[in-house]
């Protein structure tokens, strides 16, 4: 088997080939002239943003003045409560320059911010036809994931936590079987609070990551960025490597044999072998 080297292992979605598995986003930052900072950090390529906070009448407060020109940019239509609104917000998007990739969003629940699966699906379907480049976030639900690549979506991105709560990988299992049994790619989106949770995402065989929450609200977002390029790039190393298999018992290191004293030792206990004095 030929080795996979970092040069080689390319992301390809929507017609981009990327380097960075590293999605982030634009939200909860305390300044927006942080953002090419943590771009820069972070390595990541790809940068999501809500459509209804881009004002291009702004000037330099315009969210997008931010992004540097290197970004794929990923409008998502947070605010959706149906599918109707999602597409709605999407042809929006495409219609104000913001290129063809699009993350659908609807969310009716106030509370828990649940994606809505099956609105999602149907604004998907709609949005694919229409050729957009759709990255739909979602519980992670084999079913409707399945709905979602039958739809046209280029990848699916479960929740890892509920959304902004920095609580990790709760749904590590559901996630498990989503890269088991599809096709697509798998972008762990929402919850990860922590550099290593993404890395363990990876180790998984999810095939990005994006982070937004936790590095915009971190002390410093610029090293915090820097951190989950690190580990997002050390899991899907680690993933390429192919980890050892797991044991319920102990095996030893090395094997059990040549102790001090043990039947067939040489003269004074010395193990065979070993240089005498």
């Amino acid at each position: 088997m030929t080795p996979v080297t970092e040069h080689d292992d390319i992301l390809e979605l929507g017609g981009a080939r990327l380097h960075s598995r590293l999605f982030i986003g634009t939200g909860k930052f305390g300044d927006d002239a942080l953002i090419p900072a943590v771009c820069a950090a972070s390595g990541a390529q790809v940068i999501t943003m809500a459509l209804r906070r881009v004002d291009l009448d702004a000037g330099p407060a315009n969210l997008m003045a931010h992004i540097p020109a290197h970004m794929v940019r990923l409008p998502n239509t947070s605010g959706a409560r149906n599918a109707d609104e999602a597409v709605r917000i999407a042809r929006l998007a495409r219609a104000m320059g913001c290129g063809d990739w699009i993350k659908i969003e609807v969310v009716s629940d106030s509370r828990h911010l649940l994606p809505d699966g099956y609105a999602t699906a149907r604004a998907t379907e709609t949005l694919a036809r229409e050729g957009f480049v759709v990255l739909p976030y979602m519980n992670p639900d084999l079913y409707v994931a399945r709905s979602l690549a039958d739809a046209g979506a280029a990848a699916v991105m479960p929740l890892g936590a509920p959304i902004g709560t920095n609580r990790g990988l709760r749904t590590r299992e559901m996630i498990a079987i989503l890269v088991e049994e599809l096709d697509l790619p798998v972008i762990v989106d929402a919850g990860i609070g922590k550099p290593s949770q993404a890395c363990e995402a990876m180790e998984m065989g999810a095939a990005a990551c994006l982070v937004n929450t936790a590095i915009a609200t971190a002390g410093d977002p610029v090293a915090m960025g820097r951190a989950f390029g690190q580990a997002v790039a050390a899991g899907r190393a680690a993933f390429l490597a192919g980890p050892g298999a797991e044991r319920r018992r102990a095996s030893a290191s090395s094997p059990l044999t040549g102790f001090l004293g043990e039947a067939g030792a040489g003269a004074g206990g010395a193990v065979p072998g070993e240089a005498q004095p």
